[in-house]
């Protein structure tokens, strides 16, 4: 489904990100994975080539803008376009407004939103010289209906769904398509570790009856990638059983 494209991924070392990384690369993508240190980066690689996987990856700071440009030159020099931007990385809250530092709001923003900002900056202006591409924003289930604490992730994450619509009508004349998938409670690292009693009574609360799976969220970035979604933009995709906070 994208053979001949290139993809760079950020936060693509671990849980939903690693899913995407895999699933991009088994549809026949050249993909680029970002993250956060040089150990995890490498981790993910050598994980990844356990499974015949092969990809690049590079462990930039998301929010050096001039850091960014050299890498992302030096991926399409090599490759020839910048096909596809998955804006992935991210960090989660769940304090109290009374216990948040205002610096702990701060890296949140920066994380979830100067970040995506900054990556998608950089891509736009390979995408409007080839006049075609995607961009893909991980949002989340809180961004539609909040969350009783943490309020800077709520709040990172209506942020996302906002730059997406909007990029979505700006970007549309160069035929780049930008969307973003909002997962619900999914079974990740951080949420596997959760205790038993936590998870059951959320689980209770979902239609479908369980919680998603890495690969249930990463298929929604995959057609959302594809020519099969040509026609949508400015869309958040919920995937999340039709659970309602």
């Amino acid at each position: 489904m994208l053979e001949g494209k290139v993809a760079i991924i950020t936060g693509g070392t671990r849980g939903i990100g690693l899913e995407i990384v895999k699933l991009f690369s088994k549809n026949k993508a050249k993909v680029i994975l970002f993250g956060s240190r040089k150990e995890t980066v490498t981790k993910a690689i050598e994980k990844l080539n356990e499974e015949n996987i092969l990809v690049e990856g590079y462990y930039p700071n998301l929010n050096n803008y001039n850091e960014l440009e050299n890498i992302v030159k030096e991926i399409n020099n090599k490759y020839g376009s910048i096909d596809i931007l998955v804006n992935n990385a991210g960090i989660s809250a769940n304090k109290k407004i009374d216990d948040t530092t205002t610096e702990e709001f701060s890296n949140i923003m920066d994380l979830n939103v100067n970040a995506m900002f900054n990556m998608t900056k950089v891509v736009v202006p390979y995408m409007k010289k080839q006049n075609n591409g995607v961009i893909l924003n991980t949002s989340s289930m809180v961004s539609i209906y909040g969350q009783p604490s943490g309020v800077g992730y709520p709040a990172s994450k209506f942020a996302v769904n906002g730059m997406t619509k909007s990029l979505a009508r700006e970007l549309g004349q160069y035929n780049i398509r930008v969307n973003a998938v909002a997962p619900g409670i999914t079974n990740t690292d951080m949420v596997s570790n959760l205790p038993k009693e936590m998870i059951e009574p959320l689980i209770k609360t979902i239609p479908l009856g369980r919680i998603g799976e890495p690969i249930d969220i990463a298929n929604a970035f995959l057609f959302l990638a594809s020519p099969m979604a040509s026609y949508i933009t400015g869309t958040i995709l919920s995937v999340d059983g039709a659970a309602r906070s």
